[in-house]
């Protein structure tokens, strides 16, 4: 199935080369979730703050809930400053 994953400020650099603006297509097994594609991406569990599927927060908790196709995953880590 094919999802569209989003990764933006420090986590962009885990992005697929081909990606563009922050965001690349991905083909991705049946029933893959968000904890499991952030893993086959090498994104690191403890940079992951903020994750939305289709504009939806999705808790630590709930993260390994399926995808499905043409969901659209973005991810931000935590952000520090002031």
């Amino acid at each position: 199935m094919r999802v569209i994953f989003k990764l933006y400020a420090s986590l962009g650099q885990y992005l697929p080369a081909e990606a563009e603006d922050h965001q690349v297509a991905l083909k991705v097994a049946e029933g893959t979730s968000p904890a499991q594609l952030l893993e086959q991406q090498g994104v690191p569990q403890a940079e992951v703050h903020l994750v939305l599927v289709n504009g939806v927060f999705i808790p630590p908790g709930q993260r390994n809930q399926p995808l499905t196709e043409g969901d659209e995953l973005a991810v931000w880590p935590a952000v520090a400053g002031g």
